[in-house]
């Protein structure tokens, strides 16, 4: 794989979508993860065919880059599950480079073929691209900014400001922190388990859930500094939500 660095210039405009990477290989995943980020989306990985259904169904990502090469369930499997259930765009990542592959996949349903080895960037670039056919032009700016009173969650600029009493506070976040702020109110009266979060919002090296408490206590005491208490809201035995009620 090329190992190009993205300019800050050339970067397509964020969109905070979350996109699914079912690959095998964590090298890979790792890569395209980065490369992602640093255009404003978020990731999740699946390294393999049956995770990547179960995340799929529970996270309802706005892309899946799939490997078709995959243990437990191959991705011409994958794909066609995902294509019973909705129409969640599908860029298919391969090293089968014959063109009765790329008919196949393209009858099956995928919206772009790219052929291993690739360059990141370019895989980034044609992510862009499907969310910008897949997405109404109205839907795609207002994923770039979220507003839950009092916070707007800047995903361009990856920031998060408290509006209080007509003064704007910039919040100093990590990475995580701004991740677990920004899933959480997306879905402001949904209740998120330790484990969505843990997916979604940290780093692959942490795998226990208890991590997540931490990150969100953190988060939680940097609210509260500014007189916003009792948010992200803790459900006993089962997770944390944005807002207070059902």
């Amino acid at each position: 794989m090329a190992a190009t660095q993205v300019k800050a210039s050339e970067a397509a405009p964020a969109t905070g979508a979350l996109i699914l990477i079912a690959e095998d290989a964590p090298e890979i995943a790792e890569i395209l993860a980065a490369y992602l980020a640093r255009s404003g989306m978020r990731s999740v990985h699946a390294a393999d065919g049956a995770r990547a259904l179960e995340l799929h169904l529970s996270l309802k990502p706005d892309l899946v880059l799939l490997d078709i090469q995959m243990p437990q369930v191959n991705g011409w499997q994958v794909l066609a599950q995902i294509r019973q259930r909705d129409n969640t765009p599908v860029i298919l990542l391969t090293a089968l480079d014959q063109d009765v592959d790329k008919l196949t996949g393209l009858r099956i349903g995928a919206d772009d073929y790219v052929v291993k080895p690739f360059n990141p960037a370019e895989v980034v670039a044609r992510v862009e691209a499907v969310l910008r056919r897949s997405l109404p032009r109205e839907e795609r700016e207002d994923r770039r900014i979220l507003r839950v009173p009092p916070l707007v969650i800047d995903f361009e600029q990856h920031e998060a400001v408290a509006e209080i009493d007509g003064v704007s506070h910039t919040l100093v976040l990590t990475l995580t922190e701004f991740k677990l702020l920004a899933q959480l109110a997306r879905s402001p009266r949904r209740v998120f388990s330790r484990a969505e979060l843990l997916a979604t919002c940290l780093p692959e090296g942490d795998t226990l859930e208890r991590t997540v408490d931490s990150h969100v206590s953190k988060l939680r005491k940097k609210l509260e500094d500014l007189g916003l208490a009792g948010i992200p809201v803790s459900i006993r035995g089962v997770g944390y939500r944005f807002q207070q009620g059902g």
